[in-house]
This record gives structure tokens, sequence and C-alpha cells, in this order.
């Protein structure tokens, strides 16, 4: 069974964003084939992926590398969060389906219900899934794609401190909610555009200094669990 090249990128981008892969360090389709249990086919083809996406250079001599964003490159996709975010909030006002507000409803009933609890980590998802549907809902497929690669990228430039009040944080994830279902773009756009200027102040640049990794441990893709 040939795996889908989508889900070695994924996989592939997931440890660069963990920090499995160093910035700098070269990626060798040989290395990476075995590390997924693939053959280098899907590796090759996900390794152009993120070479298109910013995760990946290719360099003389070398051939595919992590790339090492600069300090502006990073600080420029949080101010390109600042811009974009409220206006997919904005759209999705327009755009969502019932069954989009369904999940987003449902989302900000359990990240309510964590964040009185104080469990941080599944916060940390749940907000994750909240912004992702909400992407999803602004019925634009580019739009979609330019605020899930800008998640992915701040996600490995940058560390997050848990919002000193969850319960608050969760209040304005409802209220966006609440904008969208009425439909008014406008509100939608302005709650969303506070709410991504106060969580902007929690991102901590990462230092490129590498962490404990497990390096030699075999990582394949779980084709039981393929994206469709």
């Amino acid at each position: 069974m040939r795996i889908p090249a989508h889900s070695v990128c994924t996989a592939i981008r997931d440890d660069i964003i963990a920090g499995v892969h160093e910035r700098g360090g070269r990626l060798t389709e040989d290395v990476l084939a075995r590390r997924y249990g693939v053959s280098r086919v899907p590796v090759r083809e996900a390794l152009r992926t993120l070479e298109a996406e910013g995760f990946v250079v290719t360099r003389r001599h070398a051939g595919a590398c992590v790339a090492e964003p600069t300090e502006q490159e990073a600080a420029d996709l949080l101010e390109m969060r600042t811009l974009l975010e409220p206006l997919g909030a904005a759209r999705a006002a327009q755009r969502r389906t019932e069954a989009h507000l369904k999940v987003l409803r449902g989302l900000v009933r359990l990240g309510q219900e964590r964040a009185r609890r104080g469990n941080s980590e599944d916060l940390r998802s749940l907000g994750g899934w909240f912004h992702e549907t909400l992407a999803q809902a602004c019925g634009s497929p580019s739009l979609t794609a330019m605020l899930t690669q800008l998640r992915h990228k701040i996600a490995w430039m940058y560390a997050v401190e848990a919002p000193a009040s969850p319960v608050d944080a969760w209040a304005e994830h409802g209220a966006i909610v609440d904008a969208v279902a009425r439909g008014d773009g406008e509100r939608a756009r302005a709650l969303t555009a506070l709410h991504t200027e106060r969580t902007t102040a929690a991102h901590r640049l990462r230092t490129p200094r590498a962490a404990e990794r497990v390096r030699t441990s075999q990582h394949a893709v779980n084709i039981s669990g393929l994206r469709h």
C-alpha cells in the first residue's frame, strides 16, 4: 500500500515543529524513509511541499535542510496573523455552515469547562482545534490554507505562555462564535482582532538550542488515521 505523500509531509512537519529535526539540519531521503517507514518517493514529494511552505530549504552540496528563519521573519508571521485571523472570522460569519457552528460551540463548551477545572494541556489542544475550525468555516480554501500554515510556523518559532485567565480567554472564543452564528462579520472581525492582539503578547521566540529529543526511534506513519 502506497502511503500518501501528504501523510508523510504531516509527520515530517510535526517533527520539525517539535524540534526533532533541528534548524539547519540535513534531511536525507534515505534516513527519513527509514524513520517514517515509507519509501523515498513520498519523502521526496513531502520535502518539496515543505520547501514551498518555508520549513525546508535546498542548499548546494547539502541538499534538503531544515530552514533557519530569522527573528524578523518570525515577527512578520505574528503581524500576518493579526491581519488574517480577523479576516477569516469575518468571512466565517458569512459563509459558515451549521456543521461548523456545531463544532465551534462544542469546542467552546469543552474549553470553558476545562478552563474552570484548570486543565491547561487540554486547553492548548482545544484552542488549536477551535482556530482550525474557524479557519475552515471562512469558506475560502486559499485563506484557510494560509491560516493553517501560519499556525504551524508560529508553533515552530514560538512558545506560547498559558493565559493568565483561561476562563476569560474562552469567553472571548464564545463571543466570537456568537458573532459568527449571527452573521455579524464586523463584530466577528473586531472581537478576533482584540483576541489576537491579546494573545500575541504571550508568544515567546524559541531559541535554536536543542532540547532533549528522541532521534533514533522509528516514527512510522500511522496509516490507520490518515486525514482525507
